[in-house]
């Protein structure tokens, strides 16, 4: 399979916020890779249906909090209270 199989590139506007953009920029220069491929690689990782148990332990609970995850801020500040010591 050569280039002649892959689909065309497609623009698309993507908000976001200007810290994250600087972080990512220094990765990807950091990698030699670039912004866009990043971000496409990232999307491409995401799981469908239930692949969700295949990902890392750090990505699950991204993908949990991104659609809505059972954590909360109080479960959040109750778990920063037991790691750095509550008041």
């Amino acid at each position: 399979m050569g280039d002649e199989t892959k689909k065309p590139k497609r623009a698309k506007n993507l908000l976001l916020d200007p810290e994250a953009v600087s972080r990512g920029e220094r990765y990807s220069r950091r990698h030699g890779t670039n912004l866009s491929r990043l971000v496409s690689d990232y999307l491409r990782a995401l799981p469908l249906g239930g692949d969700e148990l295949s990902l890392s332990p750090v990505v699950r609970r991204l993908w949990g909090a991104a659609r809505g995850g059972k954590d909360d801020k109080g479960t959040y500040h109750a778990h920063l209270a037991r790691k750095y010591g509550g008041r």
